[in-house]
């Protein structure tokens, strides 16, 4: 049975926890630029992720159809990758008046398979 290019077992991502960047940062734009060809990103905002138009760039050509529309404190999760064949995303835009946590969107959730990416 077709795998979408998964390895069989368990297939592994480690996050660093200690990891960030704020939005206007230099060195979001740094790390974007040091992903190598095949790897796998996972990104999450949190409070703004409305970030400079080089950054925005660059997140897009990793597969996000959603990066240039996002906004001050709008929901976006994503994972994609350079050469990724499946990129999985979701954005929820902030609206004061239908915010469910106390002027923060609802959560979302994101599943899916992220298959192995060729060379």
């Amino acid at each position: 049975k077709p795998l979408n290019n998964a390895g069989s077992g368990v297939n592994v991502v480690v996050v660093h926890g200690k990891c960030q960047h704020h939005l206007y940062d230099e060195s979001l734009i740094d790390f974007l630029w040091s992903i190598e060809q095949g790897s796998a990103v996972l990104m999450a905002s949190y409070d703004d992720p409305a970030t400079n138009d080089e950054a925005r760039d660059l997140i897009g050509e990793l597969g996000s159809s959603a990066v240039h529309s996002l906004s001050f404190r709008d929901n976006w999760v994503f994972a994609g990758g350079k050469s990724a064949r499946t990129n999985y995303e979701k954005h929820l835009k902030y609206n004061k008046l239908n915010n469910k946590h106390d002027g923060w969107p609802e959560m979302i959730e994101l599943e899916g398979c992220i298959p192995k990416y060729q060379d």
